[in-house]
């Protein structure tokens, strides 16, 4: 069977009819896209194709993307008629955000447009972009009028079975561990997003996800239940929820889907993207000033029912008072708190050491088993506006919303609905088991951040998370904590109801290496208090938004070093997960400025996992730092510039 191609050289025009071979390329031409047909024909099935160039050589990284999709009423897929592409057309944006890995935002892609019909006359286009460190499309009914449900989606990537590839197995909460595979260790199963995958040649890595998700969808995730090597996008399964809910979603047209995204590059370039965020729907928020990320005191981790203890939450507000964080948290059950106070006082004494309560909430109804309150305050639009109006009233400024436990349409419509009207009181908001980011910060920058990932919290719940952290630890910035902010709760000396093993280093470091606007750091008081100064200092002063992001070294499982940039000043931020030998790492700093000196603040481990090596430096963009990490260790460091 032969292959034809079309193939878009937008330099050179563009074409109406299906033969003429042109070129789909990015901006900086690394990656280039082409679209086929199976049969050979103008009409049929069709798939796409990305390769990639790299510094050693191109690489076909995907060699099949299955298109189309199914409505109630007729198929998308099998025999789609090409009507024609339209004229390429550069996007180009410049954009900012209140917080993330980086606050300006400037990015390019060259967009192609691909008109097809099926055999009814009915229009399907298929939306193409090329961007520097990515593709992303997205299909389009572009007809006025119809109201249909999707019976299935057959976008499916192929992928060579030689690709490694790290992926979590699918659960509602998005809180598993992911695990390495290639070739005869694949294993079929329903797969979480973001899935990241290492070509065959290894000179190319590309990370799959979803963006700009709307509530005229549902969220998707990856199977490759049918074929080892190929992930299809599938729907919910019926059974999230407890049952409530539609797996399949309803739209009306004209439509368009969420966007499929393929961030590609090197590591440094998947870490260091915003893609999920660039093609996400810009906000309409007339003002963003109230929403004001920071660092968080949070009594869970340490005392799983802390918050109906009066005398504790008191406790965590000292806490933040002391170390100059803006925030402390209220979690479940303080609407039956006792001990010398309740929620009222606790209010008053919160806001009488100058910092501002943030308030955990069950999102209720018949889709969660979990009963702790309070529960259903958030369900309706009736409801949220009634609590939302007295904690406005009490001085409250965030809240943090739980349990969802589906990705169903009508919960990612529940999702947008509390994100708009938290808004309207000018309420920042935090999701909690729950799915992982879909470029809604882009879209509500009052959603702070979410947790969807297995973070500290499971030091509560089971052995395991005690030997599997370290290497998940360093898993997670090539993953997860790629697509969006990610409340791991991290940064733990003192042990909650299981142990770690990671060194204290290994614990400092994270509040470098895990991006969260608003960073709920797990400690008891007294793990921060017995601190030497100068880590209490970093953890005072470490910022949680950042102007710049690089990725220094690293191999997911293995080990990582991440550098952000606030202002003039950088931190970094390293953790290995070596079980077997100590490491030292040769860290250049020859992203600082020239000709500016910096003081260095090197947090280093010491002669075991429990205490510090500290040293300060003088240091330019032309040293080398030799830093040495325990086993499971890790390492902090502050730069801030010296005046001349």
């Amino acid at each position: 069977m032969k292959l034809k191609s079309i193939v878009f050289f937008l330099l050179l025009g563009f074409c109406q009819a299906w033969s003429q071979p042109l070129v789909f390329q990015s901006p900086n031409k690394k990656i280039a896209v082409t679209l086929e047909a199976i049969d050979g024909a103008n009409k049929g099935e069709w798939f796409l194709k990305i390769s990639h160039q790299s510094d050693t050589n191109v690489s076909e990284i995907l060699p099949k993307i299955n298109l189309g999709l199914s409505r109630s009423d007729q198929d998308f897929s099998k025999e789609l008629l090409f009507l024609k592409a339209s004229k390429p057309k550069m996007i180009t944006e410049h954009y900012e955000l209140p917080y993330g890995k980086k606050l300006v935002r400037d990015n390019q892609a060259n967009e192609v447009v691909v008109s097809f019909e099926n055999p009814s006359k009915a229009k399907l286009n298929l939306i193409i972009r090329a961007y520097n460190d990515g593709v992303t499309f997205r299909y389009e009914f572009p007809e006025k009028k119809g109201s249909y449900v999707v019976n299935d989606e057959f976008t499916a990537y192929q992928i060579p079975k030689e690709s490694k590839r790290w992926l979590e197995k699918w659960n509602t909460a998005n809180e598993g561990l992911y695990a390495e595979s290639s070739e005869d260790k694949i294993q079929r199963q329903e797969w979480c997003y973001p899935a990241l995958f290492n070509s065959s040649d290894k000179s190319s890595w590309f990370l799959l996800h979803e963006a700009d998700l709307d509530r005229t969808y549902c969220g998707t995730k990856l199977s490759n239940k049918n074929d080892s090597n190929s992930y299809k996008l599938s729907f919910p399964d019926p059974a999230d929820a407890r049952g409530t809910g539609e797996p399949k979603p309803t739209i009306s047209l004209p439509w368009q889907s969420p966007w499929r995204v393929i961030t590609i590059g090197s590591l440094s370039d998947i870490v260091e993207s915003t893609l999920v965020e660039d093609v996400s729907k810009p906000t309409d928020f007339k003002t963003t000033n109230w929403v004001k990320p920071g660092k968080v005191s949070w009594n869970y981790w340490s005392s799983n029912h802390g918050t109906k203890d009066f005398k504790t939450v008191c406790e965590f507000a000292d806490l933040a008072v002391k170390m100059n964080w803006p925030y402390t948290l209220l979690d479940w059950e303080w609407d039956g708190m006792t001990n010398g106070g309740n929620l009222e006082d606790a209010l008053k004494y919160i806001h009488s050491k100058g910092i501002k309560p943030l308030m955990w909430y069950n999102s209720g109804g018949d889709h969660t088993w979990v009963s702790s309150t309070p529960k259903d305050r958030m369900l309706t639009h009736q409801n949220r506006v009634e609590e939302f109006t007295k904690l406005k009233k009490l001085g409250v400024v965030g809240v943090k919303i739980d349990f969802f436990e589906s990705e169903k349409q009508n919960m990612i419509q529940y999702y947008l609905d509390i994100l708009e009207d938290a808004a309207q009181f000018e309420m920042m908001v935090y999701f909690h088991g729950c799915l992982v980011p879909r470029g809604w910060s882009r879209t509500y920058p009052n959603l702070m951040t979410y947790e969807g990932v297995r973070g500290a919290e499971w030091y509560n719940n089971v052995p395991e998370f005690t030997y599997t952290a370290p290497e998940h630890n360093t898993i997670l910035p090539f993953t997860r904590n790629v697509v969006g902010a990610m409340d791991y709760t991290p940064v733990t000396f003192t042990n909650s109801q299981y142990p770690h093993i990671t060194s204290y280093g290994h614990e400092l470091a994270l509040s470098v290496l895990f991006e969260s606007p608003l960073q709920h750091l797990a400690d008891r008081p007294e793990g921060y208090y017995n601190l030497p100064d100068e880590v209490k200092t970093f953890l005072k002063n470490v910022p949680t938004i950042w102007d710049n992001t690089k990725l220094i070294d690293g191999y997911p499982g293995q080990d990582v070093t991440i550098a952000r940039q606030k202002d003039n000043s950088w931190y970094i931020g390293g953790i290995s997960a070596s079980e077997c030998k100590e490491v030292t790492k040769k860290i250049k700093l020859d992203f600082l400025t020239e000709g500016t000196n910096y003081q260095a603040l090197l947090i280093a481990d010491g002669k075991h996992n429990k205490v510090f090596d500290i040293q300060n430096l003088v240091v330019n963009k032309n040293t080398i730092m030799d830093v040495k990490l325990l086993r499971r260790g890790g390492f902090a460091v502050s730069l801030i510039p010296m005046e001349k």
